[in-house]
C-alpha cells in the first residue's frame, strides 16, 4: 500500500517548503518502503512513497503528462487501467510507464474531473494541474 500526501500554497506566499514535504513523505514511509518520490513548484508540492506492485521498473511517482502540466500522485489499482490505455493510445496519448497511475492523468486530459466515471478499482489519487493551478483529489 502506497501512501500520498500534499501541501497548496493558499495564501498567496507561492513557496511550498521542500521540507515540510520530504517530512509527510517519513511520516507515511510504512505505507511504502520501496522509494519515495516528490513534486514541488511555486504553488503546489506532491509526495508519494512506494510500495511496488506495478510496473516495478518505471513507476516511480509523482508521474506527469508529456509536457509536465500535469502531476499526479496515486494509491490502489484502477482494473480497468488495460483497456483505458489501449482507447487513450488509440486517441494519441504517449505512455512512459506501464502503471496504471499514467492512465488516470491522460484520461484527466480528456475528461477532466469526469475521468472518474470511467475509473473500475479502488484507489486515492491527487492531481496538480500547474496551468490551471488547480488539484483535484
Amino acid at each position: 500500500m502506497c501512501g500520498i500526501a500534499g501541501v497548496v500554497s493558499l495564501n498567496g506566499a507561492r513557496e511550498v517548503p521542500l521540507h515540510l514535504l520530504r517530512q509527510m513523505a517519513g511520516a507515511l514511509r510504512h505505507r511504502g518502503p520501496d522509494e519515495a518520490g516528490i513534486y514541488v513548484d511555486d504553488a503546489a508540492g506532491l509526495a508519494h512513497v512506494r510500495l511496488s506492485i506495478i510496473d516495478l521498473a518505471s513507476g516511480t511517482q509523482p508521474i506527469h503528462n508529456e509536457d509536465e502540466t500535469l502531476w499526479i500522485v496515486y494509491n490502489g489499482e484502477v482494473f480497468n487501467h488495460l483497456e483505458l490505455r489501449r482507447d487513450l493510445q488509440a486517441k494519441g496519448h504517449r505512455f512512459y510507464t506501464a502503471a496504471d497511475t499514467e492512465v488516470i492523468l491522460h484520461l484527466y486530459e480528456e475528461k477532466g474531473p469526469g475521468c472518474v466515471e470511467d475509473l473500475n478499482g479502488q484507489f486515492a489519487f491527487a492531481l496538480w494541474d500547474t496551468k490551471e493551478q488547480t488539484l483535484f483529489a
